[in-house]
């Protein structure tokens, strides 16, 4: 594993990084990176030493087996077939790392295949059918509404009413994800890039992507009643050393007509999709110095063969990323909240 001095090389974006949004009505304004860290303290407190968003998580590794399938699309060397090694992340959003789990949090799964490799890709996924915003503006601006108010810890109601008048794209996206059934846990989990990105081939031809997880594992309804706070967590961990969880990598090809830049959207279900391989996960650990805990998931660090589409997130959570991941970087004593040796086989 490198360091964090080598982790830190990858960071493009610093504090001063503008980020160009647009209001409701139009009017165009600035957010820095700085503004998203104030927001993610306000709405879940400062935890020192913990990721600003999806603080709750646990490291794991293995490898993704390329059927060199996706060699049609790339040149990305992860793509040719062969088994290339990764390290990863389950998390669930928020700032809080003592959030306990909950059936309707929204799940994470970040990798980074070829670690610490030049080549390597790093994807941030999340078990949604779509992203809850399509700009910068909206992502910060229902961030503000979800600040808990003292008292109930939730959110004000009459705030979130207001966010979604002002953001429909973000109540369509809600309603779009309402409609997915929850599952058991991580294991029986799809996870979904979400945005598009373009993979490039060895002559230059460039194909509108988004890539997903297909758990290969049965999916199963969940539990009825938590036993633990961190029962999503216990429960995958059990089931990593019971035997490797197993998802298939699928690509999915736009078409022209398909919106490239808005991830609320979902791409019509008749888009043409390759399967390129298995991606395994074979061990799991709490978060240490030299695993996952020191990876930052950006998801502009790419291989050549994939590059960035014009959606207006990508930029933006690369800055943030480093923003959360600067503030972070040789703070000591932040505590895992998810213990795996605690977890009993």
């Amino acid at each position: 594993m490198v360091g964090i001095a080598a982790v830190g090389g990858f960071l493009a974006a610093d504090l001063g990084t503008m980020l160009y949004a647009r209001g409701p009505l139009g009017s165009q304004r600035r957010l820095t990176p700085q503004a998203f860290v104030d927001a993610f303290h306000t709405v879940a407190g400062v935890h020192r030493g913990y990721r600003l968003n999806h603080a709750k998580g646990v490291a794991v590794a293995g490898y993704f087996d390329s059927n060199g399938a996706g060699a049609e699309l790339t040149k990305a060397a992860v793509f040719r077939a062969g088994r290339t090694p990764l390290v990863g992340r389950f998390s669930l959003p928020g700032g809080d790392p003592a959030i306990s789990d909950t059936t309707a949090a929204p799940r994470g799964l970040g990798l980074a295949i070829g670690y610490p490799g030049a080549g390597q890709w790093r994807t941030a996924m999340l078990n949604l059918p779509v992203f809850q915003d399509n700009s910068v503006q909206g992502f910060y601006d229902r961030l503000l509404a979800s600040t808990p108010v003292p008292g109930t810890g939730k959110p004000d109601p009459a705030a979130m009413a207001r966010f979604l008048a002002d953001h429909p794209e973000t109540a369509a996206a809600l309603a779009t994800i309402k409609q997915q059934p929850p599952t058991s846990g991580f294991a029986d989990s799809t996870f979904r890039g979400l945005n598009a990105f373009y993979f490039v081939d060895a002559v230059g031809n460039r194909s509108p992507v988004r890539w997903s997880l297909s758990p290969l594992r049965p999916v199963m309804p969940p539990p009825t009643s938590a036993v633990s706070p961190n029962w999503l967590f216990d429960n995958v961990v059990r089931d990593i050393r019971s035997t490797p969880l197993r998802w298939r990598l699928l690509v999915t090809i736009g078409e022209p007509q398909d919106d490239v830049r808005d991830a609320t959207i979902a791409w019509p279900a008749d888009r043409r999709t390759i399967d390129t391989g298995t991606v395994v996960l074979d061990s799991i650990a709490t978060e240490a110095a030299g695993n996952a805990r020191d990876v930052n998931f950006d998801p502009m660090v790419l291989p050549e063969g994939i590059e960035p589409s014009e959606d207006p997130l990508l930029a933006a959570r690369s800055a943030v990323y480093a923003a959360s991941f600067r503030r972070r970087a040789g703070v000591t004593g932040a505590a895992p909240q998810v213990e795996v040796g605690s977890v009993a086989q």
